[in-house]
């Protein structure tokens, strides 16, 4: 304290506040419910000991342990449920790590949300967000987001590519107006239950599979007419696609996309991922590194790009999740999902085993 202090700021001593100002290291010491006149007692000590007075020659009295009752825990929860609650001109606690707002009619996230580097779980449902910052992803501790019921139309890939990556579990997108989520969706693998409830989506994630430590999945009430092929590798606790209106399958009217013979470009991406040879943008143009991304995968295992015959074919909800809502109010539990084929062998192989099967 000796000679190291800036400014003394007494112009609240009475209602127990002061401000000593340190040179080295350059801060502010905030007191604040303080006694008056032990805080008058207190600044008069360190006036003393930074003119250089002896520290016997100091009036200090002797401390006396706080209670546990008297000391102010860190807030690390505040829960705010309407417009007029929420604070304008002053910051959130950066000890939160629980932060609520809803009903507050935000129509984007403030910016001084994103500053709560502590933040485990953001609720900022039943707003009127429209689009979601980047900067999100730099909410390194975040475990849970819930964006229900806002104005979303699409979650960005630099989201997917962030932090979040690392920390995400719980994803509540339900009641916006996304229609489709981007490749990188998939890259959120840490998450285990996501909410995609009352949205347009006229598909899910095309690899959708990589999610392994997804168990919850809720996307009722969307216009998905089918399942992408990826969705066999899911392993759910529950599983909930009510009220999407599901094309009856037909595998015997394909779509074929088989090109033969086979482009070279075709030859050498299948290679490329059959073979797992690797690869990045520093060695190939990154639209053909985007291509090999969403490279399908054949029934007989091999990959296939953009030459290819799809069908879709039925699938018992139930292979990938132990408890099905129905799909529909016929009781059934049983969607169309996409199936890719290499070759016109492979499909032929398929449709003798199909047509064996149906008698």
């Amino acid at each position: 304290v000796q000679e190291n202090i800036e400014r003394f700021f007494t112009r609240f001593v009475e209602e127990g506040k002061a401000t000593v100002r340190l040179r080295e290291p350059a801060v502010d010491v905030c007191l604040s419910k303080a006694n008056a006149s032990n805080l008058k007692n207190f600044l008069a000590a360190v006036r003393l000991a930074h003119q250089g007075t002896d520290i016997g020659a100091l009036p200090l009295s002797t401390l006396v342990p706080a209670k546990t009752s008297e000391v102010e825990k860190p807030k690390t929860k505040m829960i705010i449920t309407s417009r007029r609650d929420y604070p304008l001109t002053k910051n959130f606690p950066y000890s939160l790590e629980h932060l609520q707002a809803s009903y507050c009619k935000l129509a984007r996230i403030d910016m001084r949300v994103l500053c709560l580097k502590k933040l485990r779980k953001l609720d900022l449902s039943h707003n009127h967000i429209k689009q979601l910052p980047a900067t999100i992803g730099d909410l390194v501790c975040l475990q849970e987001l819930n964006l229900h019921d806002n104005h979303l139309e699409s979650f960005s890939g630099a989201l997917c590519n962030s932090t979040l990556q690392k920390s995400l579990q719980f994803l509540d997108l339900s009641q916006n107006k996304i229609k489709a989520l981007p490749i990188q969706f998939c890259q959120l693998r840490e998450l285990i239950n996501l909410k995609l409830d009352d949205n347009e989506l006229i598909r899910l994630p095309f690899k959708i599979g990589q999610l392994e430590h997804l168990r919850f999945l809720s996307a009722a009430r969307n216009k998905l007419p089918f399942l992408p092929n990826d969705f066999r590798k899911l392993c759910l606790e529950n599983l909930d696609l009510f009220g999407n209106p599901f094309e009856q399958p037909n595998p015997l009217v394909p779509n074929i996309q088989l090109k033969i013979p086979l482009t070279l470009l075709e030859c050498a991406a299948r290679a490329t991922v059959n073979y797992r040879i690797p690869y990045g943008c520093h060695l190939l143009p990154s639209h053909l590194c985007e291509d090999l991304e969403v490279a399908k995968t054949c029934q007989c295992g091999s990959a296939c790009l953009s030459s290819f015959i799809q069908i879709t074919v039925t699938m018992n909800l139930h292979h990938v999740a132990h408890t099905v809502v129905l799909v529909d109010n016929m009781g059934g539990t049983e969607a169309p999902i996409i199936c890719y084929f290499c070759s016109l062998d492979c499909y032929s192989q398929f449709l003798d085993r199909y047509l064996q099967s149906n008698g």
